[in-house]
């Protein structure tokens, strides 16, 4: 670091999970902090130019927690409070997601330099276009975490599909246990657009009648689902994500020349004259949250936009709020971008 590169301060919005890497809050939700991809807390603290200054939750015990593992840095109960306390570079926001509109907002008015806020973007998408508008006419960098847009496996899937390894794609077919499109799908949703290069321009969809309780709350409801996303390329994509079925999570992309089969950290391509090779680019110890800070900080000093912007955040979530559109129509296709009252419609996700 140089006298050119002043430091940033940094503050995170959320102490649990993903935002500190609360194993106490992993625990409630039945995963473990290190199978991550990266934290707020760690990646920012990580990075050289940045320095983590505060942090801000209504548990006590995550702050206490968090308190511990961060040793002088501040914490608040309450993220107005945090946000009035001093100016911020950077802002990590971590929270419940019907919250995440609203803190952003916040951020890009106090003067924030860069959000990146947790997926989904929101939960309704007036409330998406309330961010994005927010943070562009304050000049504020809105980063969204769908930790593939860093991911060295799914980059180089990218490139390699842009590179014709599998010729012309013909569809995508995604599966996954969990259900919860809100917060798995879009995940899912985004990395299609990603691969595929095209945004969606209609749904057909069935939700799954079974939700199961949500640990983050009874007000929670964010079911799973079948349909078909059609893409602007002319490529479908079939979704299987029951809320409870005994199956992997996988992504499959099938091309003139062969597939791709991405599944467990690994993406194995199978060419249909023969012959199977495996994408597997190298790490070097980093997660994708640490290459999103850093990604993120190269924004703010040199200009252009973050891999996965607000934008993208609200085009996942046209089609997660296009399912249940569509379910509500039994099924009937429906075109995105989601347009008059149901931009409003908000799904529960948590």
């Amino acid at each position: 670091m140089t006298s050119k590169q002043p430091t940033l301060n940094a503050a995170i919005i959320g102490l649990g999970f993903i935002g500190a890497g609360d194993q106490v809050s992993g625990d409630a939700l039945g995963q473990q902090v290190s199978n991550l991809d990266g934290t707020h807390a760690a990646a920012l603290a990580a990075h050289p130019r940045v320095k983590l200054v505060a942090g801000s939750s209504r548990d006590e015990g995550r702050r206490r927690r968090f308190a511990a593992a961060h040793p002088g840095v501040k914490t608040y109960a309450e993220w107005k409070d945090l946000l009035k306390s001093e100016k911020f570079d950077i802002v990590g926001v971590a929270t419940h997601s019907p919250y995440h509109a609203e803190i952003t907002v916040a951020c890009a008015e106090a003067g924030v330099r860069a959000v990146l806020c947790e997926k989904p973007i929101a939960t309704k998408l007036s409330d998406a276009d309330r961010a994005i508008r927010a943070c562009r006419e304050h000049k504020t960098i809105l980063a969204i975490n769908h930790n593939r847009r860093w991911n060295p496996l799914w980059r180089a899937v990218r490139d390699e599909m842009r590179n014709g390894i599998i010729g012309d794609v013909y569809h995508a077919m995604v599966q996954w246990p969990t259900g919860r499109l809100g917060n798995v799908g879009t995940h899912m949703f985004d990395a299609l657009r990603m691969l595929l290069g095209a945004d969606a321009t209609h749904v057909s969809s069935t939700l799954d009648p079974d939700v199961v309780p949500d640990c983050r709350g009874p007000q929670y409801r964010d079911p799973g689902g079948w349909g078909i996303v059609t893409f602007a390329s002319g490529v479908r994509a079939f979704i299987e994500a029951p809320q409870t079925a005994k199956l992997p999570m996988v992504m499959r992309v099938v091309g003139s020349l062969g597939q791709i089969r991405i599944q467990r950290n690994e993406a194995i391509v199978e060419l249909w004259e023969g012959g199977t090779s495996v994408i597997a680019p190298p790490r070097n110890g980093r997660t994708s949250m640490h290459i999103a800070v850093e990604d993120i900080v190269k924004c703010m000093t040199d200009g252009g936009a973050p891999a996965s912007t607000g934008e993208d955040g609200l085009a996942a979530l046209e089609i997660i709020i296009g399912f249940h559109v569509s379910d509500r129509l039994k099924g009937q296709r429906v075109a995105l971008p989601i347009a008059g009252a149901d931009r409003n419609l908000e799904v529960a996700i948590g």
